[in-house]
């Protein structure tokens, strides 16, 4: 069934990316395919680019404790002035020296007019003729209409092109916490995205481990079945000797060499399975999947046992396993949005300034020029009233978050503890079937020396032989097992304990 997984696998892999030129040679030991493993795995790379956009919101959050500064520039184009006078009150003082001239004029004729007698009134009447026809009289009415044009002017700007800019400078004083309380959330989140990188980091050397201990586990079953298809047909030529002899029937030698063919067919599956499974590992670690790797442990006669790891203490583990840790983060973020949540409803203070300048000038009559300006500053009070209790629903809301974090990270705890003490029990059971393995191994080939020994002699059945080679070689195969079972147990039991890299 392995064999038939990794068939299809590889396949699947195979036509979704077309492998390109070999790499051949290449010996690879158990931490070079960790570190390429690292290197080529897309859901890492995604998880170091959340841990780096992290970092920039950390650096956004940092930044509200600077002011802000901006410049602002506008332009304004309008087809109609604006007039604050009507045109009745324009032509009133527009001819206002007029005006009073006239009515000086009317006065004194008035109070010709009324003069009694006769004579008297000719005579003051041809005087103010005489008066008003004199040249040198003063002009009293165009320096008034003048100044009243100016005013006229004055009160009809010329907005058809209005330019404005300003610099604004704006400083949080007081914001209820909020800005403190941003910081440290963008710092825990900074240090959540990296226990989510650690987590699935060691996903991956898990990943590795258990294909790089599957290749060793075929390779040595690979080098089992040549080595029982040599022992089969020097069998088989014995077999074949004491048949001429007459010793032997052919029966025997039939027997012999149905072992044979299924010793050759055994080996088939062996070395088919071993490229299939070094593709698979190609995938992983990312080389082509045609590359002739060789592992540092496959050429061991005998797989090597891992030590037993140092026992960490409970609290040990939960500071060193990702889960708890991104938990605990967890629950200190929403403690922390809970205060951010909490500042909207305190007041908020912040300082202000700006400096601004247009064109016309409005601090000098409208006049077209860029001269002067205007420097402001103040102060920014902003008190909560009423919000129909939407900021202190968000603030229930996020204590009732901080508390569901809470709950889920003591569950995790209760079953990292159960998970922790299945795996130490488990190792501790992987080394006893090695130890067992061993022993078996070693009987199994006592058994077999007897029994070619026996077979030579002439006072053992070949049946009792061939029982003997697959008792050797089950006793074999067993050993292998076991010994990568005990490996892939002290992976997963380092994974458990949180110190996978270590």
């Amino acid at each position: 069934m392995l064999i038939w997984a990794l068939t299809f696998a590889t396949l699947s892999v195979g036509a979704q990316n077309p492998a390109p030129a070999t790499y051949h040679g290449q010996v690879l030991n158990l931490d070079d395919c960790r570190q390429m493993a690292v290197q080529e795995s897309k859901a890492l790379d995604q998880a170091r680019i959340e841990t780096e956009m992290a970092g920039y919101d950390r650096k956004i959050a940092m930044a509200n404790y600077f002011p802000k500064i901006s410049a602002t520039g506008a332009y304004v184009y309008n087809n109609r002035d604006v007039a604050l006078l009507n045109e009745d009150q324009s032509n009133r003082l527009r001819n206002a020296g007029t005006n009073v001239q006239n009515a000086f004029w009317d006065y004194l004729q008035g109070g010709a007019d009324n003069i009694q007698g006769d004579l008297t009134r000719e005579v003051a009447t041809r005087l103010l003729e005489a008066l008003r026809a004199n040249p040198n009289l003063p002009d009293i009415a165009t320096p008034i209409n003048a100044i009243g044009q100016d005013i006229d002017n004055a009160l009809h700007p010329n907005l058809h092109n209005i330019w404005v800019g300003a610099i604004t400078v704006q400083q949080p004083v007081f914001v209820g916490g909020k800005i403190i309380y941003s910081n440290q959330m963008a710092v825990l989140a900074q240090q959540l995205s990296e226990a989510k990188y650690d987590m699935k980091e060691a996903d991956v050397l898990l990943d590795v481990d258990q294909a790089y201990w599957q290749i060793i586990s075929i390779a040595n079953k690979k080098k089992l079945a040549e080595s029982y298809v040599e022992l089969l047909e020097e069998m088989e030529k014995d077999v074949q000797t004491a048949v001429n002899a007459g010793v032997s029937t052919e029966s025997d030698l039939l027997q012999v060499r149905v072992k044979a063919n299924e010793a050759r067919m055994m080996l088939t599956k062996a070395t088919n399975g071993l490229t299939l499974s070094k593709m698979l590992l190609c995938k992983r670690i990312g080389l082509p999947l045609d590359s002739a790797i060789v592992l540092a442990d496959e050429t061991l006669d005998v797989i090597p046992e891992p030590g037993r790891p140092v026992e960490k203490s409970l609290e040990d583990i939960y500071e060193s396993r990702p889960e708890t840790r991104s938990l605990t983060l967890a629950t200190k973020i929403f403690d922390k949005k809970a205060k951010v949540v909490r500042a909207d409803l305190m007041p908020t203070v912040a300082l202000m300034g700006a400096f601004t300048v247009s064109n016309p000038n409005v601090y000098n009559g409208f006049q077209n020029q860029w001269q002067g300006g205007n420097l402001s500053a103040g102060v920014m009070v902003k008190i909560p009233i009423t919000h129909g209790g939407e900021a202190l629903f968000k603030y229930k809301k996020a204590k009732a978050e901080a508390r569901l974090y809470q709950d889920q990270l003591d569950d995790a705890k209760e079953m990292i503890n159960l998970q922790v003490t299945q795996q130490r029990k488990l190792f501790d059971e992987a080394l006893q079937k090695v130890e067992m393995a061993r022993s078996n191994l070693d009987l199994a080939e006592d058994n077999l020396r007897s029994a070619r020994v026996g077979l030579d002699a002439g006072v053992i059945a070949t049946n009792t032989v061939l029982g003997a080679h697959t008792a050797w070689l089950s006793a074999h195969s067993e050993y292998i097992d076991a010994g990568i079972e005990l490996q892939m147990t002290a992976a997963s039991l380092r994974k458990a304990e949180g110190g996978y890299k270590n």
